[in-house]
């Protein structure tokens, strides 16, 4: 008689909450900059968290968190293709272009 198929093991619970990325505007009208990172169960937590480790001295105006998981990013091996400048499309180099003298100073 054949033995009973072995029972699967229960899978894990995870051990750690999703990482999230960090994102404070000093002021209004600036940009927001990175500045780290924290674990957090959701995306409330993540703000409320975010609020608490990276503005504690009211440097802030807004907090944005991003999921890490869904941040999507350039391969650095792809940077020519992406960032260097095309030899071949001089019309993205405005320098042959000649300002009249009305507008010299710009």
């Amino acid at each position: 008689m054949a033995s009973p198929a072995p029972t699967p093991a229960p899978v894990p619970a995870p051990t750690e909450w999703p990482l999230w990325e960090v994102f404070v505007r000093s002021k209004a009208g600036l940009d927001h900059k990175h500045c780290g990172s924290l674990h957090a169960a959701d995306p409330r937590m993540a703000i409320q968290l975010a609020r608490d480790v990276y503005t504690r001295r009211q440097e802030g105006s807004s907090v944005w968190v991003v999921r890490s998981d869904q941040i999507v990013a350039s391969d650095p091996g792809d940077k020519a293709m992406y960032f260097d400048p095309m030899e071949d499309k001089v019309y993205r180099h405005p320098t042959f272009y000649e300002l009249p003298g009305a507008v010299d100073h710009l």
